[in-house]
């Protein structure tokens, strides 16, 4: 279960590299296509959307990685147990609001596809479409939410917290990593 975990999460972080990619082409080819006369059809609408889509689906694989900006002051002054309670609290109420926000968002796509929604541009397009990237990232992390939950509610620090760096060398090799210290 935790390769199949973890091969969700990098998925998920690749496909929000895709859409990064996307976001990128459409840009160049409207930026440069003026010169030459290329116009791309709704090209606005369609970055915008694979924005939503690179922003949410990157969300869990973010957090996994403990790359997603936490709000540490108070776990960092805390031990033992207490840590502990305000881990599993913080991770509950995480997994509270993110079901939460993915049930709407599912919600949402269900009504714009039972609704037969269609973008207002000049390619017109099921609006359910887009709005999957928005539900499907809210989906994974509400799952890697719960997967952390579960995990600290094993006894365990989150998976995403590092232990401090024994030597300047190993503060060095993690700043030069991109990763947290």
């Amino acid at each position: 279960m935790r390769k199949y975990l973890d091969n969700l999460y990098l998925f998920a972080g690749f496909a929000a590299c895709g859409f990064l990619i996307v976001i990128f082409m459409l840009m160049m080819i409207m930026s440069v296509g003026r010169s030459f006369g290329i116009n791309v059809p709704d090209g606005d609408d369609f970055a915008s959307w694979s924005m939503a889509a690179m922003s949410f689906l990157g969300l869990a694989h973010t957090f996994k990685r403990g790359e997603m900006i936490r709000v540490g002051l108070l776990l960092e002054r805390l031990k033992g147990r207490s840590k502990h309670v305000v881990e599993v609290l913080s991770h509950a109420v995480g997994f509270s609001f993110i079901s939460f926000f993915a049930f709407q968002a599912g919600r949402m796509s269900y009504d714009s596809w039972r609704f037969h929604d269609m973008s207002t541009g000049t390619i017109s397009m099921p609006l359910w479409v887009p709005q999957l990237g928005f539900f499907v990232g809210l989906l994974i992390l509400a799952i890697a939410f719960l997967d952390e939950l579960v995990h600290v509610l094993r006894g365990n620090n989150p998976s995403y917290e590092r232990p401090p760096p024994k030597t300047t060398e190993e503060l060095l090799q993690r700043v030069a990593e991109g990763g947290g210290v």
